[in-house]
């Protein structure tokens, strides 16, 4: 397995692919790996020819510098997780390579990074979109992977790579869970013991959600009302958003008329953690 950390380096050896008429698959991180990420490398492993993953802290989609100092970061144990798991080369540039001295460039996608993360976290959705576009021009992937954890971020890079005709296949990869429920997060390994133990409230919430729609619910207002009463009073927790929106365009619903996801972020003990779940739908 090959580790390149110069960018010019990186799209040099991704062009000389391309023209031997090889495919490029890529994996986005930014590093601690878990199940989750190796996962997304196992679900486009076997549709590419080169299979690289990219490791990079993105300053520019954290709005608090704390937030970006506190997290994890192994290197020694990600470089073997991506060997171990199929990796041809990892990309992992330091931060002035990727954003040298004048950088001023910005890619929007506008309706779908509104609300949600969009609102709570100032610029972070745009840091999002402009790293991932500088990234697809560095390593010129046929095929890239997303994790379905990151809702969000899933739906709106699918935007704006049909937005900007980019020639690549967008795959979402199915949230991984750990053993109690808890969608698996690089932030997990911040939280303490009692944390940990309550953290799990957020996806045993929104399976509730589900299954009340499952017994015929669809109002909105009601579900998520219900929801936020039953995460507030088991106290430690601060909603940031809890929404219930469509699938695709992640508009605002009132009721459940169409494919639908519920989507939660919360802070517990300092901890960010976001969560969803695509509810079930029956065509009546």
């Amino acid at each position: 397995m090959e580790i390149i950390r110069d960018p010019k380096e990186m799209q040099r050896f991704a062009l000389q692919v391309k023209r031997e008429g090889r495919s490029i698959g890529v994996v986005p991180t930014m590093g601690f790996l878990h199940e989750g990420h190796l996962s997304l490398m196992r679900l486009i492993r076997s549709r590419c020819d080169v299979l690289v993953v990219t490791i990079f802290v993105n300053p520019t989609q954290f709005n608090q510098a704390a937030d970006l100092d506190s997290y994890p970061r192994d290197e020694e144990g990600d470089l073997r997780k991506c060997r171990e798991n199929g990796a041809d080369l990892v990309f992992s540039p330091e931060v002035p390579q990727m954003y040298p001295e004048g950088f001023q460039s910005e890619v929007r996608v506008e309706e779908i990074s509104q609300g949600l993360c969009g609102a709570t976290r100032p610029g972070h959705m745009q840091g999002v979109s402009t790293v991932v576009t500088k990234l697809f021009n560095l390593t010129q992937p046929d095929i890239a992977a997303f994790g379905k954890k990151d809702y969000q971020q899933w739906r709106m890079i699918r935007r704006m790579v049909q937005d900007l005709d980019f020639p690549i296949e967008i795959v979402g990869g199915d949230t991984y869970r750990e053993a109690d429920g808890l969608a698996m997060s690089s932030r997990n390994a911040n939280l303490d013991a009692k944390s940990r133990k309550k953290a799990v409230l957020l996806s045993q919430t929104l399976q509730s959600i589900d299954e009340e729609v499952k017994h015929g619910e669809t109002d909105c207002g009601r579900l998520t009302e219900k929801a936020r009463k039953t995460i507030e009073n088991a106290g430690d927790f601060s909603i940031d958003y809890l929404e219930i929106r469509s699938r695709e365009q992640l508009t605002p619903l009132e009721t459940i008329s169409e494919p639908a996801v519920v989507l939660v972020a919360a802070f517990i003990g300092g901890v960010r953690l976001i969560d969803n779940l695509e509810l079930t739908w029956k065509v009546n």
